[in-house]
């Protein structure tokens, strides 16, 4: 390995001096990246925001002031200092070697991509003046688009990282102190263990969501569905997502969505086999019950400790 000159360490409570990230470069302005563009602008003023995307979507961005350089091409990243990957999770994968291509200097690199496994074992290919951080934040709205997108998503929200052993101590501390600035609340984790825990927390849900719409849908048709109360509403909110981008967290992330996919049918034909006694039915509402009652409690307490 070449030698490198160390970063600089940054600590939250000096941000408000100087930007932790002089040049911040983002590939992807939907609604992640375009909040982290905001969220940037609104802490740094003075920082420069480089943008990455098809011309529609930067023209959108300069409009709505969240970029101040865009282009379509990688290039434009030459002297960032930050490189955030914000594109769907293999279009990420594939901008990993544009950016060793294009951005000269030393630089922290992550990403906000669903699943990190793949990501990270990629990322260990890049030349050792690029140091990268797999990242993931715990944010996100009913609509996706930069044009939803605002400065204020990620306050209080969790942001998971991934770095991979302590080969990159130092972007670890810079980038924990771009995290705090921009509001969300960093936290450690091991890549697998990241997909394992979000295959049942994030894949999911937003599967079994999309399922019981076409269902809904194919089903009742309109007609029916006009008759729908604010559970349904709300029970599937998450199938307005696109497909492009879960395609690729499906496809990266297949051996630990399969089994929560696979304890998910195992529940449903208990269900359904037990139609006609209810007894199972019990099991299963009394230990849902009880797992809601944690889940909001759990919720609500971290909700809690974060404004305290």
């Amino acid at each position: 390995m070449t030698d490198r000159k160390p970063l600089p360490v940054i600590s939250a409570g000096a941000i408000g001096a100087a930007p932790v990230f002089e040049k911040i470069g983002i590939v992807g302005l939907g609604l992640i990246g375009g909040s982290i563009a905001m969220a940037s602008r609104a802490a740094w003023p003075n920082a420069l925001i480089i943008g990455v995307d098809t011309g529609e979507l930067l023209e959108e961005a300069m409009v709505l002031h969240a970029v101040d350089v865009g282009a379509d091409d990688v290039v434009v990243l030459s002297e960032a200092d930050l490189v955030i990957l914000a594109a769907p999770v293999r279009q990420n994968l594939e901008m990993l070697d544009e950016v060793a291509a294009h951005v000269g200097g030393e630089a922290v690199v992550t990403d906000v991509g669903s699943t990190k496994r793949a990501i990270v074992e990629a990322a260990r290919g890049l030349p050792p003046r690029l140091r990268f951080v797999g990242g993931h934040p715990l944010a996100g709205a009913p609509r996706q688009g930069i044009r939803h997108a605002r400065a204020d998503l990620f306050t209080g929200r969790p942001w998971l990282l991934t770095p991979d052993g302590d080969a990159h101590g130092e972007a670890l501390l810079r980038l924990r102190a771009f995290i705090e600035a921009v509001g969300a609340v960093p936290r450690t984790m091991d890549a697998r263990e990241h997909d394992r825990v979000l295959a049942s927390l994030g894949h999911l849900p937003q599967l079994a969501a999309t399922a019981l719409m076409h269902i809904l849908g194919t089903r009742l048709g309109r007609d029916g569905l006009s008759l729908a109360g604010r559970g349904v509403v709300d029970t599937t909110r998450l199938a307005s997502s696109d497909a492009a981008a879960w395609r690729d967290v499906c496809a990266t992330n297949a051996d630990e969505i399969r089994p929560a996919l696979d304890a998910l049918i195992e529940a449903l034909e208990t269900l359904r086999d037990d139609l006609g006694t209810g007894s199972r039915l019990d099991e299963l509402f009394e230990s849902a019950n009880d797992w809601r009652e944690t889940l909001t409690s759990a919720v609500d307490g971290a909700a809690a400790k974060r404004e305290t």
